[in-house]
């Protein structure tokens, strides 16, 4: 997989930049500064493909009405949606690609899911705001429900009116020469306010998600025996340590890998967060059993 998306960045002369940061740190009120200061021309922010202050291609996470909808449109879970924009994409010949995410595996999905080489380079908001920029925003998307889509007002009233809440101006302040005062450019960006916003966020907690992986281990395979579940959390996500035993005779590296697979992929599918590692510890082999886990 790596071959051939080396291979692509190679033939089409493509860099793919990331931006993360956790939601809610204004990593989209600061993308059109960190593209200009790169040149990039293209930000793929949740879920929309833009260019030049134009949604090209996508739909914006900030119109479903679910918290984890929201991630799934902003993760390109659906095959048309990121079919689409893929198609976009190439037809584009872009150089230069911004993708925002609230973790590095985030944005790595993200390309995978677009057909983009890997990100060659990522910037984490605390590169580029200060810890009070961070807090204001933070407030901001909690206490009031705002969110930030870095296009003029024009595009959200046409195409979300119904989550239009505001527009601001940021002046994009370059060192220059007197004469060349005129060429600083002024980037609008809308405030917008969606339906999950004002619901509140829905968490999961760890006896649910334990239940979830024991039914995944399960369903895998039902000889393998969990003994042992961490769960760790974090701004990127959920780290998940789990220790099993396995019935002897088991191909341990194939089998293993395929169960973390699984484990990722089910819950990441049905629950919208983000699984940032799944650890596994073998600590027996035993005998085969033929009665099934419960």
């Amino acid at each position: 997989m790596n071959f051939f998306k080396d291979l692509f960045r190679k033939i089409n002369g493509m860099t793919v930049y990331a931006l993360v940061g956790p939601s809610g740190t204004g990593k989209s009120f600061r993308a059109k500064l960190l593209a200009q200061k790169y040149g990039i021309e293209v930000i793929i922010d949740d879920g929309l493909l833009i260019q030049q202050d134009k949604i090209l291609a996508g739909h914006s996470a900030k119109r479903e009405k679910t918290y984890m909808g929201a991630v799934r449109v902003a993760l390109f879970d659906d095959k048309r949606h990121r079919d689409e924009t893929a198609k976009v994409i190439q037809k584009l010949h872009t150089k230069k690609v911004l993708i925002l995410g609230t973790s590095e595996k985030m944005v790595e999905k993200i390309a995978t899911r677009l057909q983009l080489p890997p990100p060659s380079e990522i910037i984490k908001i605390e590169e580029i705001a200060t810890r009070e920029e961070i807090e204001k925003a933070i407030r901001s998307r909690q206490v009031e429900g705002k969110h930030v889509i870095p296009v003029p007002a024009i595009e959200i009233q046409r195409n979300y009116p119904k989550i239009f809440y505001n527009t601001i101006k940021v002046f994009f302040n370059r060192k220059k020469t007197a004469a060349q005062n005129s060429a600083d450019k002024v980037f609008e960006k809308s405030v917008v306010r969606p339906e999950f916003s004002k619901k509140g966020r829905i968490s999961i907690s760890e006896a649910a998600l334990t239940q979830m992986v024991m039914h995944c281990v399960s369903e895998h395979d039902s000889q393998v025996r969990v003994k042992k579940l961490s769960i760790k959390t974090d701004a990127q996500g959920y780290r998940l340590i789990i220790t099993i035993d396995v019935p002897f005779g088991t191909q341990l590296t194939g089998k293993i890998h395929n169960l973390q697979q699984y484990i990722i992929e089910n819950i990441e599918r049905y629950t919208g967060i983000l699984i940032e590692e799944v650890s596994i510890i073998i600590d027996k082999i035993t005998q085969i059993e033929n009665n099934p886990i419960r």
